[in-house]
């Protein structure tokens, strides 16, 4: 006779923990997207502007440029004086007068070199001109300051150092614009005298030089070419530079170029001392560029809307330093986390697996209990109650109907199956029925299984095993993917194993399990009962339940060989809905478990080991994903792309490395491997901004619905097999090889079933 039966819900274990599902706020918020969004474009926009002030910085010898073709040059500019005003429609130049020397620096400042130049023309009472680089000024704006202060002429020798000759047109402007602005921001003044990197003399003046100079007339700016080269930059030694500079006709003004940056400066101020006294010597006169050529001076007070421009500018390229910095750091630790946690993990494993050889103890042999709890599983539930039913360790199975509407409840009490029994009752949510379920539970042993599992026959006494040890509370089995067709399917399976087993088998070692699944799971019923039953307080009750009994003393283990197919969601609305729930859940729990950090003994255990890790590996370094993929597209675009995609390499080489490891424990083909690469471009964004989303509805207070995964029917009833008896009956023989042989090939082709 089948103990098949409609029974009244029975009581449930607590009442005191019924959660308000009923009028939670449905998530999500929109608004965090809007400002995921957001800062994903600040952070981009400003390593973009980082990339392009740092890495676009052309540091070569101002005079390394090749000369091209001078054919529209007009010959009054090759032969005529170094400064050029190019605005009218005739250009026009001018020279220093006899007798005047104006001494010039380009490449500056820097916090090295400059100070120690400056220090030289105080001592000789000597004002020189200074062409500044924006960069450079934004970054040391205490030195601009002090150039202005102490008497010297200022002008701009672009902003990031640029071959104004080769650029086009629109950044030529933004060079010229942008480091203006960098003297509005660092000393509140503006000048028009302009030094074109990688420019010399005016018999040197090409056409796509003259092409830049005729540009910056019309923009307003004088441009300001030399007569004589100390050529410091060669660094030939302090006698060397002191010839060149004082070299050529006595008399004859010049404008005479040196560096105060760009490079090691030393021989530069060493040599200019002996420079100003050999040319002082000779009767001339050092003086600033305006004065050696009598035009008004060119440097006036910045306006109010350029000041805070140039205020905005430099603190924008320091705020961009300081990310960069912070970017750098994070990201160092962030690899050097995962490195260790690749070598842990994988240590641990191996470990495990010559621990689990040694088996539990005595066989367990008592009889369990099985709870289904079930809301619209008709797809999947005769497969579930079937597949329990050939387990060759004695069970009875006990199906809580939560109030489904597709007749499940009616199919499982069709079926007339022994060692079945049905109870149904209002629709209360999961933990509700997994609690009328240990209520009306006749075993001491419980397993949990959700209505879309089959298990294998075996599976069950693998399970209780562990409860040799009467320390043991919980046992975590190991749940497989059965519909694998796909990329969404065989990415999913890549993170049951790879990322799921090989935790566990970590956690397992280290006392701290956080979560036994409720695919598969077996507890035992008093340390339930000790712990009050399954809350609801979260959306993640295995996850709360695993904690609470870790909370209690207990030990939860993983039992590896306990093995059970379940289906993974088809499509990524539905993958979306399933993780979003989980990791939320998960949140609430470490939460609502927080505690635990500052208990001892087993609850210490899993505070400061699998509360930290969860929150390192599942919460921080997700929240950090998006960063990283931005910053490896700014290194592509800026830094070496052959050491991005080597590091990138190297690091899917070590995940690849840790999933055929995991696929060996485990038992599976590495077939499913090959996709890894691509799981890194499509599933790992999808995983982090489930992360993302679920932080930021926590962090808003809200609350979520339970959200049931749809069911595919992609499991199918075991072919064979009779249920084993309950006690005082001996189980009868099950098939085990067969069945399991069909439970692969259902994973292989999972539209065939098992």
């Amino acid at each position: 006779m089948s103990t098949a039966r409609r029974r009244r819900a029975a009581p449930p274990v607590r009442n005191s923990r019924r959660g308000r599902r009923g009028v939670v706020r449905q998530g999500p918020l929109r608004t965090h997207w809007l400002l995921l969004t957001a800062l994903l474009l600040t952070l981009a926009a400003t390593l973009l502007f980082q990339g392009y002030t740092q890495h676009l910085y052309d540091d070569r010898p101002d005079q390394s440029a090749a000369p091209a073709s001078a054919a529209t040059v007009p010959e009054a500019i090759r032969t005529g004086g170094p400064v050029i005003d190019s605005a009218g429609g005739q250009p026009r130049t001018a020279a220093p007068a006899p007798g005047t020397i104006a001494l010039t620096f380009d490449d500056g400042p820097d916090p090295r070199w400059t100070p120690q130049v400056l220090d030289v023309l105080h001592r000789a009472g000597v004002h020189a001109t200074f062409f500044v680089v924006g960069t450079q000024a934004a970054a040391h704006p205490e030195l601009v300051r002090r150039i202005v202060a102490e008497g010297h002429q200022i002008g701009i020798h672009t902003f990031t150092h640029t071959d104004l000759g080769a650029a086009p047109a629109w950044r030529r402007t933004l060079e010229l614009r942008e480091a203006q602005l960098a003297l509005a921001g660092t000393a509140d003044v503006t000048s028009s005298l302009l030094r074109p990197p990688y420019s010399s003399t005016p018999e040197a003046v090409d056409d796509p030089g003259w092409s830049a100079v005729r540009q910056a007339g019309r923009e307003g700016y004088l441009t300001v070419l030399t007569t004589r080269d100390s050529e410091d930059w060669r660094r030939p030694g302090v006698p060397e530079i002191v010839k060149a500079a004082t070299a050529g006709p006595g008399d004859q003004g010049q404008i005479l170029l040196m560096h105060d940056a760009g490079g090691d400066r030393s021989q530069t101020v060493a040599a200019l001392d002996g420079v100003l006294t050999a040319l002082k010597g000779r009767g001339l006169r050092f003086t600033t560029v305006s004065e050696a050529v009598g035009l008004p001076n060119p440097v006036h007070p910045a306006g109010a809307g350029d000041h805070w421009q140039g205020l905005a500018l430099v603190w924008l390229l320091r705020g961009g330093d300081l990310v960069l910095a912070v970017l750098g750091w994070l990201l160092w630790a962030a690899g050097a986390v995962s490195v260790l946690r690749a070598v842990v993990v994988l240590y641990a494993a191996r470990r495990h697996k010559r621990l689990r050889r040694r088996g539990w103890g005595p066989p367990v042999t008592e009889p369990v209990s099985v709870i289904v709890p079930a809301y619209n599983e008709s797809a999947g539930i005769e497969a579930a109650v079937r597949s329990l039913l050939a387990s060759d360790h004695p069970v009875e199975v006990i199906v809580v109907d939560d109030g489904s509407t597709d007749g499940t409840a009616d199919l499982v009490e069709s079926l007339d199956l022994p060692y079945v029994r049905v109870i149904r009752q209002e629709n209360a949510g999961k933990p509700a029925a997994l609690n009328t379920g240990i209520a009306a539970a006749r075993a001491e042993l419980l397993v949990m299984v959700d209505g879309d599992t089959v298990f294998e026959p075996d599976a069950v006494r693998m399970l209780v095993q562990p409860f040799a040890d009467p320390a043991v509370g919980a046992v975590s089995g190991n749940a497989k993917v059965v519909n694998r067709g796909g990329l969404l399917g065989r990415w999913q399976h890549i993170e049951y194993v790879v990322g799921f087993n090989l935790d566990r088998r970590l956690f397992d070692l280290a006392e701290c399990m956080p979560t036994v699944p409720g695919a598969v799971g077996a507890f035992r019923r008093s340390a339930l009962l000790a712990v009050g039953g399954v809350g609801e307080e979260t959306l993640a009750e295995d996850t709360d339940l695993t904690m609470a009994l870790c909370r209690d003393g207990w030990r939860v283990v993983y039992e590896e060989r306990a093995r059970a197919w379940t289906e993974a969601p088809a499509s990524l609305s539905a993958l979306w809905r399933q993780r979003y729930r989980w990791c939320y859940g998960t949140l609430q729990a470490m939460w609502k478990h927080r505690g635990a950090l500052a208990q001892r003994g087993q609850a210490g255990k899993l505070g400061r080991r699998g509360l930290l890790y969860l929150l390192v590996f599942q919460v921080l370094l997700p929240l950090l994903a998006p960063v990283v993929d931005v910053f490896a597209l700014y290194g592509l675009a800026f830094l070496d792309p052959v050491r991005i995609v080597g590091l990138w390499a190297a690091f899917l080489l070590v995940q690849v490395l840790m999933g055929a490891y995991a696929f060996r424990l485990d038992r599976e083909r590495p077939g499913p491997l090959w996709s890894l690469p691509l799981q890194q471009f499509v599933y790992r964004q999808l995983m982090y901004l489930v992360v993302i989303q679920s932080v930021f509805t926590a962090l808003a207070g809200s609350r979520l619905r339970w959200q049931r995964m749809q069911r595919y029917g992609s499991l199918r009833v075991p072919a064979g097999g009779q249920p084993a008896a309950m006690p005082g009956t001996p189980p009868e023989p099950v098939g085990v090889d067969g069945y399991r042989a069909r439970v692969h090939e259902a994973a292989r082709n999972p539209g065939q079933g098992t």
